[in-house]
């Protein structure tokens, strides 16, 4: 089966997925979870701003805003443990159409899309209803206007620098790209390796910021968007052999299916 438990429990789960890496010691960013709102109020009184805020699920930094001071962690915090918050963004995705329209990535039918969102939400999240009865807030890390995602499957990976949005802190989702070689450090690429088989995974793409030029881990998926990828100019083995020109990783999915036999 592909992908295998492993690899697909923690998909969409970053309160899963800190407990996780937290218990194989993974450099993940300072990340805290607290399950009542007394616990929350005490912690936002003990700590410095900003911070960033993030639900459970949400690909490409839906659900994820930035805490800049006291008085707005603690407005999340009681929309956190009052009504909740919707799955589902409809005003922040129709921002994000827009911005990809004025960029030319989308077309006008998509942006008439996202206002029809806000009157007509999707039946997935009227399904899934409301996030409620927690809080999650990971450090932020300044100085970065740029992600590293590096992407593992079997004893292969390749990687992807994701700039930030203009006037934003968020990378995931921005469409802004750099696929050269010289953008990653091999130390990342090793970490990924060693990561990936600590979590017994077959697919796992790993998401880092930097401080002091070490790398810290912000979430992880197994699942990713193909289209991106397709214009990366090489990977590495475990070895960290490079090996330059186009590939199919999607192959090396069902060749992992094939050895199970």
């Amino acid at each position: 089966m592909f992908p295998d438990y492993n690899t697909a429990w923690h998909f969409d789960d970053k309160v899963g997925q800190k407990y996780l890496l937290e218990a194989i010691g993974a450099p993940l960013v300072p990340t805290w979870i607290m399950y009542n709102k007394k616990d929350a109020l005490v912690w936002v009184e003990k700590n410095s701003f900003p911070k960033v805020f993030k639900l459970r699920g949400g690909a490409g930094s839906a659900n994820v805003r930035l805490a800049k001071t006291k008085s707005e962690a603690v407005q999340l915090i009681e929309k956190a443990f009052g009504r909740g918050f919707s799955q589902y963004d409809s005003f922040g995705n129709l921002k994000e159409r827009i911005r990809k329209y004025k960029l030319g990535k989308t077309d006008i039918f998509d942006v008439v899309k996202g206002f029809v969102r806000i009157i007509y939400p999707t039946k997935y999240t009227m399904v899934a209803g409301r996030e409620r009865g927690y809080v999650y807030f990971q450090e932020f890390i300044p100085e970065n206007n740029y992600d590293i995602r590096v992407i593992v499957i079997g004893d292969k990976a390749f990687a992807i620098k994701r700039m930030v949005r203009d006037d934003d802190f968020r990378a995931s989702g921005s469409g802004n790209i750099r696929y050269e070689k010289e953008n990653f450090e091999d130390t990342t690429i090793k970490l990924s390796f060693i990561l990936s088989l600590n979590l017994k995974s077959q697919c796992v793409a790993f998401d880092y910021v930097y401080q002091d030029k070490q790398p810290y881990l912000v979430e992880i998926s197994f699942g990713f968007g193909k289209e991106v990828y397709d214009s990366c100019v090489g990977y590495w083995d475990k070895d960290m052999t490079w090996y330059p020109g186009a590939f199919n990783p999607y192959g090396w999915m069902v060749e992992q299916i094939s050895n199970y036999r």
